[in-house]
């Protein structure tokens, strides 16, 4: 169907007044990077950051798929704005895309923009964060944060000897992971009253935040014993102020299995990280929303969680590329 069939002219106007209610700063339009594919259709794949290694990869995984699959690829990043993921969202419906890979930039935010999309005629998969919805995106694809968080939590009591004064530094408030990781971590360290957490603080799930917040939780508390991450680019934010602080010894976990961390690892530096499924759900996405353009079915349930993995320095020879050997 044609996008004049799918939106008509009321539609078309509130679109048109809720464009024009944004504040000035939503009309930024990012940049847009696209590429023909053979079959003449195209998927756009749109994600917070193209700054961030996670979301790199994360969209890279899933435009590789696509491209395998003869699809062109719009990408864009919506830095973690509704305004501009709706924007971008509009800018796909009016490019007659067949589909939307999305990590969106809000669970409760991002309904408006996933319902505009599906009411167009386009179908939105979405993926590493879910929203508070259902049945309108056909499907989303996440880790089940709240698994990998006990992982997270279990390994680093382990280390911690189950004993001693640590922090935590969580990621942006307004995100469901943030809280579901925080939530994960503290189901398990809970029970060992020999471990005190002194501090918890969000970095925004920022490595430039990680660093300052710990040099500043440092300043409040000297003398802690580890330190738990809820990613990882804020892992290597704190591990970075911990070294520049002389304090090699301070035990640091992170969460996402980013190729810095690993290396951290391996340097005997972090002490473990919990490994997000990212190449096997960013290519999930893709192979269902093909499936869905083919068949009008994916096939699957909306709701996808696949389970995280736990690497430390005995099984970090076999992470490769985001996954590890035996499971990519």
């Amino acid at each position: 169907m044609k996008l004049k069939t799918l939106l008509g002219p009321a539609c078309l106007g509130a679109v048109l007044a809720a464009s024009a209610a944004l504040p000035a700063h939503a009309a930024t339009q990012p940049a847009i990077h696209s590429q023909k594919g053979s079959n003449g259709k195209t998927i756009a794949i749109f994600v917070p950051s193209l700054s961030n290694p996670f979301f790199v990869a994360e969209e890279k995984f899933a435009a590789e798929e696509a491209t395998k699959l003869g699809y062109g690829t719009m990408v864009a990043s919506h830095n973690g704005n509704a305004y501009t993921q709706l924007n971008l969202i509009k800018t796909a419906i009016a490019r007659h895309v067949a589909a939307i890979i999305l990590d969106n930039a809000g669970a409760d935010s991002s309904i408006s923009a996933v319902k505009l999309a599906t009411k167009a005629g386009v179908p939105v998969f979405l993926i590493d964060r879910e929203i508070n919805a259902k049945g309108i995106a056909k499907a989303q694809i996440v880790s089940n944060n709240f698994q990998g968080a006990q992982l997270e939590g279990t390994e680093f009591a382990k280390l911690m000897g189950y004993k001693g004064t640590y922090v935590e530094l969580t990621g942006l408030p307004s995100d469901t992971n943030a809280k579901v990781r925080s939530q994960g971590v503290a189901s398990v360290l809970k029970h060992f009253s020999g471990m005190k957490m002194v501090a918890v603080q969000t970095a925004d799930w920022s490595q430039s935040k990680g660093f300052q917040v710990t040099q500043t939780l440092l300043e409040a508390h000297p003398h802690i014993k580890g330190l738990i991450a809820d990613n990882d680019t804020m892992a290597m934010g704190a591990e970075a102020a911990l070294l520049a602080a002389h304090k090699p010894n301070v035990i640091v976990t992170g969460f996402d299995g980013s190729p810095d961390v690993i290396n951290s690892i391996r340097k005997g530096q972090i002490k473990a990280d919990v490994l997000q499924p990212i190449a096997t759900f960013s290519r999930e996405a893709v192979i269902e929303a093909d499936k869905y353009i083919r068949t009008g079915k994916t096939g699957k349930p909306e709701k996808q969680e696949l389970n995280c993995t736990l690497i430390t320095k005995a099984n970090v020879g076999d992470y490769t590329n985001w996954a590890m050997k035996s499971i990519s």
